[in-house]
């Protein structure tokens, strides 16, 4: 078997109610005729506003600029004049967070007219520049009104795949946006543990968020979705071991979901801001483990840890261990397909934690050596 020539690939095939705002009236011409092509009665509403990330701007064209790694998805966050209604301690737009509305993780998330967006990535998925859409969710009273509107308008303008990040709370939000054309759902975990979740984004953060519920929309979101088509995310460095963050990947993989993993980051304002990120050597020995426990290749019960819950062995034999790590694939940013996110946990300057492109000999040695333990 050989391994890490698609990754991305792979993995997605082995896990085979707002009022909107009113339209801009200036942008809506051409492109709203389109979503309407059967010119039946205008829609009174659809959200004006719609972030987008910097590096997706740019390659749509929206914005100027130079990128050292292009996106190969489309990144997009619901707008909304204030912030999120949970309280997720490491993310600028939690309740508490005195960090920029235009911030998610360490990337700038500027606002431009919902319509013009659209029409931007239908084009860009036309000429091949763009694979996919990814739509990152708030947290407001109406968020599931302005992603169905949005997913919708997406559809009609453009056959790419559309992917949802969110908290759907239920399984009728879950119904509505399959219904929307949602391909794939994204429910994150974000912490290994209960613990950690309670810590961060649950009851001690005075968020309403809680472990059982997240494992909860997973399973409901499988039943709607089919199996393959869940995805979650787990970040490291937020006060869990190497242990458990391997379990919590398994626990994952077993039940049919895609985790994708995340390295901490720390942004100003957010109240963990003072905290550090995680070692690079840690993330790396995760990244290995969660990469041969997706593709079947360990388990968690098969990894060897010392007393301090960090990974000494991987259950593997040598020679296909050698010819995993050769491929450079688990260094790679790691989630659904054509997913790579560049930079969103780092700067260009490195340390890079998930590589945003093929890695050359020389970063994979680099990725190596990281592996080991001082």
């Amino acid at each position: 078997m050989k391994f890490g020539l698609n990754q991305h690939q792979k993995e997605t095939a082995d896990f085979a109610a707002r009022k909107p705002l009113p339209i801009n009236r200036p942008i809506y011409h051409s492109l709203a005729r389109s979503l309407n092509p059967l010119n039946q009665k205008e829609p009174s509403y659809f959200p004006s506003l719609i972030r987008v990330s910097t590096g997706t701007a740019i390659v749509l064209g929206l914005a100027e600029g130079k990128l050292d790694a292009k996106p190969t998805t489309v990144y997009l966050m619901t707008y909304r004049s204030g912030k999120c209604t949970a309280n997720c301690g490491f993310c600028p737009q939690a309740r508490g967070s005195k960090s920029s509305a235009e911030l998610l993780s360490r990337v700038t998330w500027p606002t431009f007219p919902t319509l013009n967006v659209i029409a931007a990535l239908g084009e860009g998925f036309r000429q091949g520049k763009i694979r996919r859409v990814c739509i990152q969710a708030l947290n407001y009273s109406d968020v599931f009104a302005d992603l169905e509107a949005v997913v919708k308008g997406i559809k009609r303008e453009a056959a790419v795949p559309v992917s949802v990040s969110c908290q759907p709370l239920n399984r009728a939000n879950i119904e509505l946006l399959a219904r929307a054309g949602v391909d794939r759902l994204g429910v994150a975990l974000d912490a290994a543990t209960e613990t950690v979740f309670n810590r961060v984004k649950g009851k001690d953060a005075g968020g309403f968020y809680t472990w059982d519920d997240q494992f909860r929309l997973l399973n409901e979101a499988q039943a709607v979705f089919g199996k393959g088509n869940v995805s979650t995310h787990v970040i490291v460095g937020l006060g869990e071991n190497e242990k458990e963050a391997a379990a919590a990947i398994q626990r994952c993989v077993d039940m049919g979901v895609l985790p994708a993993l995340f390295a901490f980051t720390p942004v100003r304002g957010t109240r963990l801001e003072k905290n550090a990120p995680p070692p690079l050597e840690a993330y790396r020995r995760v990244q290995v483990a969660r990469y041969l426990i997706t593709n079947g290749l360990t388990r968690v019960n098969d990894i060897a840890f010392n007393e301090e819950g960090e990974i000494v062995g991987f259950g593997l034999k040598s020679d296909v261990f050698e010819e995993v790590i050769n491929s450079g694939e688990p260094f790679r940013t790691s989630g659904c397909r054509d997913c790579n996110r560049p930079f969103y946990n780092e700067k260009p300057g490195g340390p890079i934690y998930n590589y945003p492109q093929e890695l050359n000999r020389q970063e994979i040695r680099e990725a190596r050596s990281q592996l080991k333990r001082d």
